[in-house]
């Protein structure tokens, strides 16, 4: 891509990723510790794993509100503070209280971010390379989780309060990321649509977009002249009906494959599937590459072959890795497990993990995309925290084997969704689609 100033706003918003990546899975290395330090039970073991994600629901809910009022740059600006409070906070937790409370700071942090940087992002690029852009935050997404599991390998036997160091260091990106941020241009949708500035959104596009900016300009200035001689509409009236139900699904699907029971635990799976903690540990290390790696290659091929084949591709992908390690469980030979969760970890990665955020960033309508990209991610975020406080209690009653062959049906249903109901918005403006999807 030869806009270099283009690449450089996108990635500097997307490093947002990076810290929900690297915040998010954190945790795993120091969730053992954390239980056996404060003597939890099973239920409040679960909740100090998923308090972060409990606040991801309340920022994903929310993030929409100051994306619209204050506009998105200041909204990510605000973001990075929150995860620079949680990361010290969490490190210095006394107890699991004050640790609860600075995780689920964190967490609105996340839940914000994954509404706010996909949307600024998709405003911004032009149609024909938007999805390659979008998909950058969740690039830095498994770079952060990648980071994560680095970080945590190295930072294990460090002393009785190495957990403390590997919360902490999440500070110090986070703080690298707020600065940055205040040198990006606020989104050129938003200006027009929301604070009527033509000429410094003209100004913005001609740099992000400089081959259609004026014929940009002036569709968003329809859409926005559309909207306002019409009654405003809740995000759930009936016109909106189609790219909800897309969103929910999407969204509901990416969880209900196990990805986050799998990215939270993973050192505990493979201890229980017969690994030390110190190959545990290594083997999440592992997770975490192939992750970062397939990811790249969604990257690469997301605006070649559109959104569908990779999901396509993906979902059988994951039905046949989710199925081979529910086998695993039930013969109890697990020689395998790392190669199938490996797999696991490559299709989804190629597929859900590439495109979610750039689908649900580009099916809503502007007037109530940001509102649109808060509900897609409050589904997200709903059922990861759900999934991920439950995924200990359940595996402990049910076992791997029957964990496993739930979450490879989904898939099933997942593969159905793409079939019949997925539209494809591979090189399609935003205002296009819109004329598309709202009946």
């Amino acid at each position: 891509m030869k806009n270099l100033q283009l690449v450089y706003w996108s990635i500097t918003v997307a490093l947002g990723g990076f810290l929900f990546g690297l915040d998010t899975a954190v945790i795993s290395g120091a969730e053992q510790t954390i239980q056996k330090l404060w003597n939890l039970s099973d239920f409040m073991h679960g909740l100090a794993v998923a308090g972060a994600l409990y606040g991801t629901v309340i920022g994903a809910l929310f993030g929409g509100v100051p994306a619209d009022r204050i506009g998105r740059k200041r909204t990510l600006f605000w973001i990075g503070v929150l995860y620079i409070v949680s990361a010290a906070g969490a490190a210095l937790a006394p107890e699991v209280n004050s640790f609860l409370f600075f995780r689920f700071l964190g967490g609105i942090g996340v839940g914000a971010s994954s509404v706010v940087a996909p949307l600024y992002i998709s405003e911004i690029a032009p149609a024909k390379s938007r999805g390659q852009l979008v998909a950058l935050f969740q690039f830095n997404i498994v770079l952060g989780i990648l980071i994560a599991y680095v970080s945590n390998y190295l930072l294990q036997g460090a002393g009785p309060n190495d957990w403390r160091w590997m919360l902490g260091v999440v500070a110090f990106p986070s703080l690298l990321y707020t600065i940055m941020v205040l040198f990006v241009p606020e989104s050129p949708r938003w200006l027009i649509l929301k604070r009527n500035k033509v000429d410094e959104a003209r100004a913005i596009l001609r740099i992000s977009d400089p081959d259609s900016t004026e014929e940009v300009v002036q569709s968003i200035i329809a859409s926005g002249n559309e909207s306002r001689q019409s009654p405003k509409a809740s995000l759930f009236a009936s016109k909106y009906r189609i790219p909800v139900l897309l969103a929910f699904l999407f969204a509901f699907f990416n969880q209900w494959s196990g990805i986050n029971a799998i990215i939270y635990y993973a050192p505990r799976i493979f201890e229980s599937a017969g690994l030390d903690k110190s190959s545990a540990l290594l083997s999440s290390a592992g997770i975490g590459l192939v992750n970062l790696i397939f990811t790249m290659v969604g990257i690469t091929l997301i605006d070649r072959f559109g959104r569908k084949v990779l999901m396509y591709v993906g979902s059988f992908g994951l039905i046949l890795a989710l199925g081979l390690v529910s086998r695993a469980y039930f013969t109890e030979e697990f020689g395998g497990v790392p190669i199938f969760l490996f797999g696991f970890i490559a299709f989804f990665a190629f597929s859900q993990g590439a495109v979610i955020w750039v689908f649900i960033s580009e099916i809503f309508p502007n007037e109530v995309r940001a509102s649109g990209q808060s509900f897609g991610s409050f589904t997200h975020w709903i059922f990861a925290a759900i999934i991920a406080n439950i995924f200990p209690y359940f595996a402990d009653i049910f076992g791997g084997g029957y964990i496993f062959l739930f979450f490879s049906f989904m898939m099933v249903l997942q593969l159905l969704y793409v079939w019949r109901m997925m539209p494809e918005t591979k090189g399609v403006s935003l205002e296009d689609l819109q004329k598309h999807l709202i009946k």
